[in-house]
């Protein structure tokens, strides 16, 4: 596993993430000829079924969403050019709150050390130089998204791997241009909720708070058709509703906080590899 030059991972926790929060580095860093592994710890089954059937509504079938979610995965990862896909299969927890929160097998009811476990196979087998994940709170609270905060970090305390490490994260003066936007695009020609929209304007952080912003405007048309290859699940058709000229303009650079890093390079950076060329 030693050939690539430098190596990306990215751990989500469902499919459709690495789009929406990673997809314009790593159809960069693949196009600058860096292998790009994707790691996706749940299947995805709280997803929305065919005809949008919700998590508890008759029809739904969690097992056929997640064989469609992951076929829309490995849709999406062909058009990023991750150059390797690992899934770790754990049962989607839905959001938090949910009863499948305290499902048997689901990702939150999973060990972290178990979960960490597996990762850890995986970091030693690729070797990253660079791991992303999310936040403690998983960016926005959701219980998968912490899962997997919990399980990246501690599958790194279990290896002898140091790459550079970052959570993902979003400036609150996009933030408040998302809330906008989500104005102008309101379902339906509808206003969205007004008490919706300033809790989406405090999520991220203050700009001055993060360490890289990564532009990835070049890619936009790739993250944008990554995204629609999840076209399945009803809160992607927000972003996708705007086309792709909008959604590059206001999705066009990734942000990340620096948490680990052996090479001190200088922050803000602009590159997730600085310091490793």
């Amino acid at each position: 596993m030693n050939d690539w030059p430098l190596t990306l991972m990215a751990v989500h926790a469902h499919p459709d993430d690495e789009a929406t929060g990673t997809g314009g580095v790593l159809a960069r860093y693949a196009a600058e000829g860096m292998r790009t592994v994707l790691v996706t710890c749940t299947d995805g089954g709280c997803g929305d079924g065919p005809d949008g059937v919700k998590p508890g509504d008759p029809g739904h079938d969690p097992a056929a969403v997640a064989l469609m979610r992951r076929q829309e995965l490995e849709a999406s990862c062909e058009v990023l050019k991750v150059t390797h896909l690992e899934t770790l299969g754990y049962a989607d927890s839905g959001m938090m709150g949910w009863p499948a929160n305290d499902a048997p097998g689901s990702f939150w009811q999973t060990p972290v050390e178990e979960g960490a476990a597996r990762l850890a196979e995986l970091l030693r087998l690729y070797q990253p130089d660079v791991v992303v994940t999310y936040d403690e709170n998983g960016f926005y609270g959701h219980p998968d998204h912490i899962q997997a905060n919990r399980i990246t970090m501690a599958a790194l305390a279990m290896t002898e791997v140091t790459p550079k490490v970052y959570w993902t994260t979003a400036p609150r003066s996009m933030m408040q241009r998302f809330g906008e936007v989500m104005r102008e695009f309101g379902a339906d020609g509808q206003e969205p909720d007004p008490a919706e929209a300033a809790a989406i304007a405090e999520i991220g952080l203050p700009d001055e708070e993060i360490t890289t912003w990564v532009d990835t405007t070049a890619f936009g048309g790739q993250k944008f058709d990554a995204l629609a290859a999840h076209a399945s699940q009803g809160e992607n058709i927000f972003f996708l509703r705007m086309g792709q000229e909008r959604f590059t303009e206001l999705m066009g650079v990734e942000t990340f906080v620096r948490v680990q890093d052996t090479t001190g390079a200088a922050v803000p950076e602009h590159d997730l590899f600085a310091g490793l060329r």
